[in-house]
């Protein structure tokens, strides 16, 4: 530690905030590797936390525990697929509202890393990059690639006029006309802009990354830029002009000074210390040593080097958002993105959060802010799902078929101002005569339910391409629900993201034609129209899905945060969770995740409606609980 108190001495670390700061002109460089800012050294201490993922309403106490640590530099990623859902509309509103939660990161004394991609990874699905994009049957991701670079042009244009007023550098012009306020001539939080994201690993055209980064320089961005990669792929993802940073969880011998070979007299920087992992679909849930976790921390600050802890607060895959991994197989991610941080998915203290802090107190060397207090938990019991409607019932009063002679991908149906769906699950009904065996040329992305007329015939899937089809008498109806259960976000597969029926399925070698099909994207139109549509009734003591269930949770006090959960032994099996009207996410008997988080926010007094949407069988009871499960446990290696 005696390299770090001995840094710590020649600065007050308190001065060094943006509101402290107020009316700097320098922001963040390197010299003789080290980093400075505003002329005096500085070392980043960061933590990750994405807004998109946590409710608006508790960034500031998240930013809060973050400052309590000992932290003094926030990063985040900017998630392409939620700010331009439609080509062509924008949205940084309420949840999405970056300049709010990048002015409260300055308020609450946090530097800013952005990390604004366009692809940023991050266990999200396409990692961030908009599933529009996949209209284009030659689109080539993450390449200079004409149809990619011109939508990136077209949202970094709308991106870059809130960001760039919230730059900490006040010494250069503006792009002309943009009309920068006040508190860009002041400086705001933003000391450093990654450019685009473990490019390194994907490294498929060697002009990409100069073309991020003119795209960024060309709209305004002033601040120091840095690369970001594991060891593997870190002389592949450099770009002139920018840091290099490394990413990793061990700390191996002599990786902090591989940096030097790639790059001389700079400072050193981990971007991505992995402070725990993510889990996938019917795994365990993953858990890292915090012991192990600190003395690593700690034995790269012996170093001198500056670090970011991936994740501080990792939060939650609310709705369809989680990404997917595709390496032997397809697995997709849960909903829950705890990753056994240093703050858990609903921003409770770990045993990580004290041990780090009481590392950093010692090397900053004044006293941190007081931890502020947790918020209390509830559990308000068994919660009675008393209604139910079958999906064949709703099919006919809320969703007009799309007719079609061939199978569409999700991406390509005529949907959202010809945007295409984006996520959720497609239904494609076609005319059968007779039975036989059912192929799909593994065509099915990512699994389906399949039914004549309205009896379960079972599932197809990457593993399951073949199913029989009993004989029967006349013409019948087939049906294929499909869920897109999250596309990839990491690795060389992204172009062949598309989800549905992406070409033909069999019946006896013979290709399916002329199909009705159904988009269930359950957008918040949709589920509220669903409440006011009629056939719904008591549920019965046994039922088959695929249904909605629905039930009230009435709160008698002021609602504070919960976890639901859906015991397989109480009959549900697969499916999904809206509490007044927000998607809390999938939920699936395979675990390992068994309890869903459900923000306080998102509850009010009195009456709350609960809908699930189960694909198979349903019980009539969930369980509001105070402590999360998050599985079984398994440490990372």
């Amino acid at each position: 530690m005696l390299i770090c108190l001995s840094l710590s001495s020649r600065f007050n670390w308190s001065e060094l905030t943006p509101l402290g700061l107020w009316g700097r002109t320098l922001g963040l460089q390197t010299e003789n590797s080290q980093f400075l800012l505003e002329g005096m050294p500085f070392r980043i201490f960061g933590g990750s936390m994405h807004y998109f993922r946590v409710p608006r309403e508790y960034w500031e106490d998240r930013m809060l525990k973050m400052k309590a640590c000992g932290l003094n530099t926030l990063t985040t990623y900017v998630p392409w697929n939620l700010h331009e859902k439609e080509r062509g509309k924008f949205d940084f509103s309420q949840n999405l509202d970056l300049e709010a939660f990048l002015s409260l990161a300055a308020k609450n004394g946090l530097w800013v890393i952005l990390r604004p991609g366009p692809y940023i990874c991050s266990e999200w699905d396409l990692g961030g990059l908009p599933s529009w994009l996949l209209q284009d049957p030659e689109m080539q991701l993450r390449t200079t690639y004409k149809g990619f670079t011109e939508a990136v042009d077209a949202y970094f244009d709308h991106l870059m006029r809130v960001v760039v007023p919230l730059q900490a550098s006040t010494t250069l012009c503006p792009p002309h006309g943009w009309g920068l306020t006040a508190q860009y001539k002041k400086g705001g939080p933003i000391i450093a802009v990654q450019v685009e994201n473990e490019y390194g690993s994907y490294a498929k055209d060697p002009n990409y990354m100069t073309y991020v980064k003119m795209a960024l320089l060309k709209r305004g961005i002033v601040e120091l830029l840095m690369t970001s990669d594991n060891k593997n792929g870190l002389s592949f993802g450099l770009v002139e002009g920018a840091l290099a940073t490394v990413n990793f969880q061990k700390l191996e011998p002599g990786l902090l000074k591989y940096l030097d070979t790639v790059q001389r007299d700079q400072p050193k920087m981990v971007m991505e210390y992995w402070t725990g992992w993510f889990d996938n679909w019917g795994g365990p849930h993953y858990v890292f040593d915090a012991d192990e976790m600190v003395t690593t921390v700690a034995s790269v600050l012996k170093t001198g080097a500056s670090i970011n802890l991936y994740m501080f607060h990792g939060g939650t895959n609310f709705g369809f958002m989680n990404g997917a991994l595709e390496a032997d197989e397809y697995k997709s991610d849960v909903t829950s993105y705890d990753y056994d941080a240093v703050l858990t998915e609903a921003g409770d203290y770990t045993s990580k959060f004290f041990k780090l802090r009481q590392l950093f107190s010692v090397i900053i060397g004044h006293p941190l802010p007081l931890p502020p207090m947790i918020e209390s938990k509830a559990s308000y019991g068994a919660i009675l799902l008393h209604q139910y409607i079958s999906l064949w019932d709703v099919l006919p009063s809320l969703l007009q078929p799309i007719k079609s002679e061939f199978p569409v991908n999700m991406e390509n149906l005529h949907l959202n101002d010809s945007t295409g769906q984006s996520f959720g699950y497609v239904l494609y009904e076609t005319v059968i005569f007779g039975g036989g065996q059912l192929h799909t040329r593994n065509h099915v992305r990512d699994r389906a339910q399949v039914f004549v007329n309205t009896m379960y015939v079972g599932e197809l899937d990457y593993n399951t391409v073949e199913l029989f089809i009993p004989e029967g008498q006349g013409f019948r109806q087939l049906k294929l629900l499909v869920e897109n259960r999250g596309r990839v976000n990491y690795g060389l597969a992204l172009n062949e993201q598309r989800k549905g029926l992406i070409g033909d399925v069999f019946l006896n070698k013979t290709p399916l034609r002329n199909f009705k099909i159904y988009s269930l994207e359950m957008k918040p139109a949709f589920m509220k129209s669903l409440q006011q549509v009629s056939g719904w009734s008591s549920v019965p003591d046994y039922f088959v899905g695929p249904a909605f269930f629905r039930g009230r949770l009435w709160i008698e006090q002021q609602p504070q945060d919960t976890f639901l959960k859906l015991q397989a032994s109480s009959g549900w099996e697969k499916g999904v969770v809206f509490v007044n009207g927000q998607n809390l996410g999938r939920y699936w008997k395979i675990g390992p995740q068994e309890t869903l988080y459900l923000p306080g926010p998102w509850l009010k007094k009195g009456d709350n409606e609960i809908v699930i949407f189960e694909e198979r069988t349903a019980g009539r009871i969930i369980q509001s609980v105070d402590i999360p499960y998050l599985g079984r446990t398994q440490y990372v290696d």
